[in-house]
């Protein structure tokens, strides 16, 4: 099975650290051309030199970006395009949990900013070159955690009540529910987007909490799968052919699976894109 990546040019946010960095080096042995992008610049300049060690791969670029931030996404998305004139591969890898509320710099909260706004402006923003560069494939990390959210339009944000764990599943739900509404924008591009679930992974995710999330992440990391092993599904729908044309769908172990029924609602994915273009602010 021909699973090469050479001559592609990839994306892969969160690429510093987790499933993020494991999805970057596999496509960097693939022979892609990479682009991290990641957050902390020491951090990602040390993920980079490391993939480029391992996959004996050069053509790793890191660049800059927090995706809780509309600005920093236009300023990556601008100095992408001036390097670059082509994209056949976006990885929407870069998440995060918060146990308090708290606002980014756009006045949105931040788990669903990061979770699902950074996915949907950075996606919008590259689709003309992911079109342009087609067939492509565009690559949405959500989670089972989806199951516990609840697409309450009256608190999105959390601006009634607050509550971590429902707050990261409405933005794992809302990951789905993108996937699903851009599949049908899609039709007839030969640009394809499918989800995942990586399963419970061992990293360094939800170590930025506090309180009892902290401790339980803690307590559970003897018993949850490694980084490799949780990255095997991104990797698969970043680079199989056998899932050439297939999109819209929602990936467990490399297996279609079937998300909650609310995920594949016709009318709330229209309509949660509607409220995400509105919150998109002008740059101009």
């Amino acid at each position: 099975m021909d699973t090469s990546m050479k001559g592609k040019i990839c994306i892969v946010t969160g690429a510093s650290s987790g499933i993020g960095q494991i999805t970057a080096l596999e496509l960097a042995k693939l022979g892609a051309h990479l682009v991290m992008v990641c957050r902390n610049p020491e951090k990602g300049e040390q993920a980079r030199l490391e993939i480029i060690r391992q996959s004996r791969n050069k053509d790793v670029e890191l660049m800059l970006a927090d995706l809780s931030s509309q600005r920093s996404i236009r300023e990556m998305v601008e100095s992408f395009k001036q390097k670059h004139s082509q994209l056949h591969l976006l990885v929407n890898n870069a998440g995060l949990i918060m146990t308090e509320r708290q606002l980014t710099e756009d006045g949105l909260e931040m788990t669903f900013a990061t979770n699902h706004m950074g996915y949907f402006l950075l996606t919008t923003l590259l689709l003309d070159l992911l079109k342009q560069s087609a067939p492509a494939r565009i690559v949405n990390v959500s989670s089972e955690a989806h199951h516990r959210g609840n697409m309450d339009f009256d608190n999105l944000q959390g601006e009634k009540y607050y509550n971590y764990f429902e707050a990261y599943g409405r933005s794992k739900l809302a990951n789905i529910l993108f996937t699903h509404e851009l599949s049908k924008r899609l039709q007839g591009t030969e640009v394809t987007v499918n989800c995942l679930h990586p399963g419970v992974i061992r990293t360094g995710f939800g170590l930025n909490t506090s309180g009892l999330f902290k401790w339980l992440v803690k307590l559970a990391g003897p018993f949850l799968i490694t980084p490799e092993k949780g990255a095997e599904t991104s990797i698969y729908l970043a680079s199989s052919p056998e899932v050439d044309g297939v999109s819209g769908k929602y990936f467990k172990r490399k297996k279609v699976a079937t998300p909650r029924r609310l995920s594949q609602n016709d009318n709330v994915s229209k309509l949660l894109w509607d409220v995400s273009e509105s919150l998109i602010k002008s740059m101009d």
